[in-house]
């Protein structure tokens, strides 16, 4: 998995599913840049990652609203298993990449993943 195939996952997930999923994904992908955080908590991000990425999974991206449902409920299950290692660092790049991908959003969705970390 490189940046460029993640973030065309993130662009079309905004598209499609809104700005919670790509938030929550990128949150994820600068905690994983970070040195402190641990082999472990990479692990989990690799996988939530993957997992919004692979064209298969239990409900299929194609399949109008719901199709991120499950991309989502992974995103946020990994986000919060990795809480710890994300700080206002890691919440302000990413807002400043979401910014790059999506011009206007409500900044209440992005309060919305905050409050579960």
């Amino acid at each position: 998995m490189d940046r460029e195939e993640l973030f065309a996952a993130i662009k079309k997930g905004v598209k499609k599913s809104g700005v919670q999923l790509a938030y929550s994904a990128l949150l994820m992908y600068n905690a994983f840049l970070r040195k402190e955080t641990p082999h472990w908590a990479r692990s989990v991000i690799t996988g939530a990652l993957v997992y919004l990425i692979c064209p298969v999974d239990a409900i299929p991206d194609v399949t109008p609203i719901v199709g991120y449902t499950d991309d989502l409920g992974v995103l946020s299950f990994a986000l919060v298993s990795i809480a710890g290692y994300i700080n206002d660092d890691i919440r302000e790049k990413s807002k400043e990449q979401l910014s790059s991908f999506c011009k206007k959003y409500n900044p209440k969705d992005l309060e919305e993943v905050d409050e579960k970390l």
